[in-house]
């Protein structure tokens, strides 16, 4: 009796484990995270708050969520090879960010890598386009999705979990760049 209980326990394991590899499978190999804001500041002042790592504190989403965490910053001051590092809590982890190409009040280029909790590279995109006195920014995240990339998708959407921060991000960026501005 006990072997028929534990052998039907572990044919549910095992049918289990086979769904989610096969659901994980199935999962979209590449992503794209995307989120814009408007914001009541020239393209010249929004452009230097991404630009400059140092800037970053003021605006990131993450900076709050760990004051204790160190942070670096390498090559350039800004622009093209400005290079940060961070390692913080586990909500944070540890990584490092480079600007790999930026152009003035249009186009910032970041390769991003994630060493913990998880080893990742993605793309991040900051585009800026004036709209009169406003700036429209769009920051945009994208890389492709390994096998356990794709198991964590079917628990978590990474749009609405990383999006969120975006957004986060984009509103006190606003905030810093109209205050900036107005000086």
């Amino acid at each position: 009796m006990i072997k028929k209980i534990l052998l039907g326990i572990v044919i549910v394991v095992v049918v289990l484990v086979a769904v989610i590899a096969i659901l994980a499978a199935l999962q979209p190999t590449h992503y794209r995270i995307e989120r814009s804001a408007t914001i009541n500041a020239p393209a010249s002042v929004v452009f230097a708050q991404v630009n400059d790592f140092h800037k970053w504190e003021a605006w990131s989403p993450w900076a709050k969520i760990d004051p204790a965490m160190k942070q670096a910053y390498e090559g350039t001051p800004s622009g093209t090879g400005a290079i940060y590092t961070w390692a913080g809590n586990n909500q944070v982890g540890e990584g490092r960010m480079t600007i790999t190409e930026s152009h003035p009040s249009d186009l910032i280029k970041i390769k991003l890598e994630f060493i913990k909790p998880w080893s990742a590279t993605n793309a991040t995109d900051f585009a800026f386009k004036p709209q009169g006195n406003q700036t429209a920014v769009t920051w945009t995240m994208e890389g492709d999705n390994n096998f356990m990339g794709k198991a964590f998708g079917l628990f978590m959407n990474m749009d609405k979990m990383v999006g969120g921060d975006f957004e986060k991000g984009l509103a006190q960026m606003k905030s810093v760049a109209e205050t900036v501005a107005k000086q």
